[in-house]
């Protein structure tokens, strides 16, 4: 299944959290790794590795430099999106994750890549409403799930679907393309941004929790899922099940940060927050966040998320190709190590 000759992987969002996470599996298995660059941002956590990778200057929605950049020989890895439930980031949004990701699909459809894979979100697979009576139980939520409108849908969410619109199109245009929709992404990074922030509550002593479910995964299971999906024979699958939702496990928000808290030695947080105060704290939020000009601690959109009771199904990739999902002690214990860096702290 896997070939032993040198491959090149061209990366889009190379320089962020799972992206950069990717380059390294591929360079770590010897392969040659190309990846898009704005030189003004650095090169994140690649900064150690940087002479290893060859760079293109560009960005997503510069189709120029993705023509200049992207060769039939290649694999590509579209990693970039930009996440955020900030009203002010919608835009943003919209032209990264969708407009960007259908250039990214042209530039290959019309360059005939070898295969495209695309990160993209369990968001991305909708929110639907509950049906009849309210229940204790959450909402299954498998690789089959159509997409449905929803006021539990994230602006992030809409942008990340339609991104897929795009991947789909192309694919019936003849690109070979793969897809992994991650939950909630665990692993070493950014402390300050996306789904890290969680370690930064805990680290912080926070008191509140909210009292939803949360869905979760290792980045390295995610980067393996799909390095080896890039290399699996998709021929004999129709093309809707060329996707796959990667989560490891469910549990309340109280138990991750309780856990979270516990490896770091921190208090953990002992205040429940029913769902009906964070729709009063968030308005109040969104008020502290126009005065100041800071982010919103909170804002309707993670206020509702956090409430939420789904479940992301994330077996099909262990039958596909073998992937055996990381135990969570072993995921935060590795995110306490690197956590414990002051500079990490920032």
């Amino acid at each position: 299944m896997t070939s032993s000759l040198p491959k090149t992987v061209f990366i889009t969002g190379a320089t962020g959290f799972i992206g950069s996470h990717i380059a390294r599996r591929y360079l770590t298995a010897g392969h040659r790794v190309e990846a898009l660059h704005r030189p003004e941002r650095g090169y994140g956590m690649l900064a150690d590795v940087a002479d290893q990778i060859t760079w293109h200057e560009g960005d997503i929605l510069d189709i120029p430099s993705l023509e200049a950049a992207i060769r039939s020989e290649m694999d590509v890895v579209h990693a970039a999106a930009v996440v955020s439930f900030t009203p002010k980031d919608r835009v943003q949004m919209e032209k990264i994750n969708v407009e960007g990701t259908a250039n990214v699909v042209n530039v290959c459809l019309k360059a005939g890549v070898r295969k495209l894979g695309y990160v993209s979100s369990v968001a991305a697979l909708g929110r639907p409403s509950a049906k009849g009576p309210k229940s204790t139980s959450p909402i299954i939520i498998t690789e089959k799930q159509k997409w449905e409108d929803s006021p539990n849908n994230s602006q992030y969410a809409k942008t990340k679907y339609r991104a897929e619109l795009e991947v789909w199109r192309g694919v019936a245009e003849g690109l070979n393309a793969v897809m992994v929709n991650p939950s909630v992404v665990l692993g070493v990074g950014d402390w300050t941004r996306s789904s890290l922030q969680l370690i930064k509550y805990a680290y912080d002593e926070k008191r509140f929790y909210p009292e939803g479910l949360i869905n979760y995964v290792d980045v390295l299971d995610v980067v393996e899922a799909l390095y080896r999906l890039m290399e699996h024979d998709h021929s004999a699958e129709p093309d809707a099940a060329r996707r796959y939702i990667l989560n490891a496990g469910t549990i309340p928000y109280k138990d991750l940060l309780h856990k979270l808290a516990t490896v770091l030695g921190k208090r953990p947080p002992s205040v429940r927050v029913p769902p009906a105060l964070t729709r009063v704290l968030w308005p109040l939020e969104a008020v502290r966040s126009w005065a100041t000009g800071k982010a919103p601690l909170i804002t309707r959109e993670t206020a509702r998320s956090a409430s939420s009771r789904y479940q992301y199904d994330g077996r099909r990739i262990e039958q596909v190709i073998g992937l055996q999902y990381r135990p969570l002690s072993e995921t935060l214990r590795r995110v306490a190590d690197a956590f414990g860096t002051p500079v990490n702290r920032s």
